[in-house]
């Protein structure tokens, strides 16, 4: 009903769809890594918890981007703040890895369905710090109107969705896809760090150690990654 009250408001306001326009084409960029971390996250869930994470998630995500886009001018007051998203979105990137229910506790082998709500809250909270840096660009395409920001997001739910939920089917044929997932995450944390006020102008006058930052952050992510597994697993036999 918002969204066609919306429409109806401004049918022939080309600041409205030129506004709404850009908004889709950030949260379309944003949709990529929205499905990664949603896929990892409900990746070990029952099948029938599957598809309430990932529609609850979603939700969530976008219900903390639209007051996260609200609060802006708040957010610019946080002294590094990109700098402090990265560094969170590090652990949560080798969580992602280590969620295998091959690694359980063989006491425990459903102890993954019992997990529907931190799924919902990792999916939350990395979508929240992986889409601090575009939150800006949502704001300015808004002009300042909060109802686009809400429009844009809800069109692009669907593709969400439905990219998270093609990922899993992938994921269940072809697991080491779990570590592109958590090198595109470690890329994102990278970039969150290396661009920060606080630091970028010093990555600018070195540019290419920015470079050996994103390296280092993915092989070591993923190198973590594998070998927190294999130690896990072994563990378990």
């Amino acid at each position: 009903m918002y969204v066609i009250n919306e429409l109806l408001h401004h049918p022939l306001d080309p600041a409205f769809w030129s506004g709404l326009a850009s908004i889709i084409l950030i949260d379309l960029v944003l949709a990529g890594d929205n499905a990664i971390v949603i896929a990892l996250a409900a990746r070990n869930l029952p099948e029938h918890h599957r598809f309430r994470a990932i529609f609850w998630g979603t939700a969530g995500a976008i219900a903390v981007r639209v007051a996260m886009t609200a609060g802006v001018i708040w957010l610019l007051k946080i002294p590094a703040l990109m700098l402090i998203g990265g560094l969170v979105l590090i652990p949560i990137a080798i969580r992602l890895l280590l969620q295998d229910a091959r690694g359980e506790d063989p006491r425990h082998p459903m102890r993954r369905a019992t997990d529907f709500w931190s799924a919902i809250g990792t999916i939350m909270l990395a979508d929240a710090l992986m889409g601090l840096d575009n939150v800006l660009g949502i704001a300015g395409a808004s002009g300042g109107h909060l109802g686009l920001v809400v429009l844009g997001l809800l069109i692009s739910v669907p593709l969400m969705v439905w990219g998270s939920t093609l990922l899993l089917k992938v994921i269940e044929r072809y697991p080491l896809i779990i570590y592109l997932g958590a090198a595109a995450i470690a890329w994102t944390a990278a970039r969150m760090i290396t661009r920060d006020d606080l630091i970028e102008g010093w990555f600018d006058a070195h540019d290419p150690l920015r470079y050996a930052v994103d390296a280092g952050l993915i092989i070591g992510i993923t190198g973590l990654g594998w070998w927190l597994r294999r130690r896990k697993r072994a563990s378990s036999t």
